[in-house]
């Protein structure tokens, strides 16, 4: 974990990553203790209104880089929690949109039905069955958790190994997306599961039949499982996994349950068809675009300094064209059907796919692109930016020393100047008489990315950090 000290001075300030062992303080240094009457700031400033042991938590996981989490959840860790469940809802009606499930939801109704007799007990069943389907992949969850624990979903999401192990995996996912292969889970197995599923009677035999859609169905759901399962632990919440797969299976299991409790929900829906494939191919793009942000963690950790911005934002304008104009039928995969005219629906996709292609391209000439900030390289390894600076040094900066300590690996924000050492920052600091800013920040922390990206580069916040 990258920690960045900051040393705000007149005409810039100051970076520093610690290393293994503590750098001692210098001797002229006085601490006062937080609270007591020497504290100034804290006798002469309204008290605020976030409770002190929240502080202490947050300060603490700071200090540490994350990697212990404390008894508790944090109003972010809640937020992180949120966006998860979101993510694994959204991940699981694009599942259930799959080639391997959506045609199967008529069949199993008309299973239920079938073997219940009647109307009333085949929503029961449809309901355990729905049931079943969450608690299946709420405990894998649970189990990825128990296997890897908090401590190591933070360590491994920094780690410049996991992001390139991952980059590999979701570039094979896109892969099998696109038709090259199916990735799919021993015949054997599934048979077992299956034979089970025949011969067992009551809840077991629901509970079994569920089991067997996981497993049917995971050449389509494996990668969006696994995709969820890698940004989960990528974010190191302790409960990330699961709460990813309860979202996921929530929404795998509601339109199962929906289609039983009202029939006219299983009328509604569309008919199976070439567009199921289509969608397929479509999360392929995605999947391909998003291995590229792994890709990126693992240059900046491992210092490769090949993986520009300029590289980034090129793949990703290429990724988007492409797939607008398969959605038009233009770009044809083996396994696809005709397309003999564009439909409506289709259209506004496409217009979609290429309008995000063309607001990318002003970022290869250092337009901020906020919308991929944390997900792109940060800006200081653009090679280019047209019109210079966007958040330039201030005039005064001209003392500045012109080479410092690790800046041949470490780089600051695009437009501050920085330290990387501690005591060379801290003889800076007292040279122009300056108080020190300090940023704990990580090569692959995505919420670091954000605050240079979209805080830092505000002009106002810029010139408090400079001035």
């Amino acid at each position: 974990m990258l920690v960045l000290l900051i040393f705000n001075t007149t005409p810039g300030f100051a970076f520093r990553q610690t290393q293994d062992t503590p750098t001692a303080a210098t001797d002229d240094i006085q601490f006062t203790e937080i609270g007591s009457a020497a504290d100034s700031a804290a006798n002469h400033i309204v008290k605020d209104s976030v409770k002190k042991d929240t502080l202490v938590k947050d300060s603490v996981l700071g200090a540490k880089g994350a990697k212990d989490v404390l008894p508790g959840v944090t109003s972010e860790a809640k937020v992180t929690l949120w966006e998860t469940f979101i993510k694994g809802l959204l991940g699981g009606f694009l599942a259930f949109l799959m080639p391997c499930i959506f045609p199967m939801v008529p069949l199993t109704i008309s299973y239920f039905t079938k073997r219940a007799g009647s109307r009333k007990k085949g929503i029961g069943q449809a309901l355990i069955y729905g049931a079943s389907i969450i608690v299946i992949y709420v405990v894998f969850g649970l189990f990825i958790t128990l296997v890897f624990g908090s401590g190591m979903l933070n360590e491994l999401s920094s780690s410049g190994w996991f992001n390139f192990a991952f980059f590999i995996l979701l570039v094979v996912f896109a892969v099998s997306f696109f038709g090259a292969f199916e990735i799919t889970l021993p015949s054997s197995f599934v048979n077992k599961i299956d034979q089970k599923a025949d011969d067992s009677k009551g809840l077991g035999g629901i509970f079994f039949m569920a089991a067997s859609l996981a497993l049917v169905s995971f050449s389509c759901t494996g990668p969006i499982i696994g995709t969820l399962l890698v940004e989960a632990s990528s974010k190191g919440a302790v409960l990330g996994p699961a709460i990813g797969m309860f979202g996921f299976s929530l929404a795998l299991a509601l339109p199962f349950t929906l289609s039983a409790i009202f029939p006219g929900f299983l009328n509604s829906m569309p008919k199976s068809g070439g567009w199921l494939n289509s969608l397929k191919v479509c999360l392929g793009f995605l999947e391909l675009a998003l291995a590229l942000k792994f890709l990126s963690a693992a240059d900046l950790v491992w210092h490769w300094e090949w993986f520009d911005r300029e590289i980034f934002l090129s793949l990703w304008i290429v990724i988007f064209i492409l797939m607008g104009i398969y959605i038009l039928g233009k770009i044809k995969f083996s396994h696809d059907s005709d397309v003999p005219y564009v439909s409506v629906p289709r259209l506004f996709f496409a217009v979609i796919s290429l309008s995000f292609a063309v607001y990318l391209i002003p970022g290869l000439w250092g337009a901020p692109v906020n919308i991929l900030s944390g997900i792109a390289p940060p800006l200081n390894t653009q090679d280019f930016i047209l019109g210079g600076s966007v958040a330039a040094p201030s005039a005064g900066s001209t003392d500045f020393p012109a080479t410092v300590k690790y800046n041949d690996v470490l780089h600051p924000p695009h437009g501050f100047n920085a330290f990387f050492d501690l005591d060379e920052g801290l003889a800076y600091a007292k040279k122009v008489n300056k108080p020190v800013l300090i940023d704990f920040t990580g090569h692959a922390c995505v919420n670091c990315r954000k605050m240079e990206d979209k805080v830092w580069i505000d002009p106002a916040v810029g010139h408090l950090i400079r001035d």
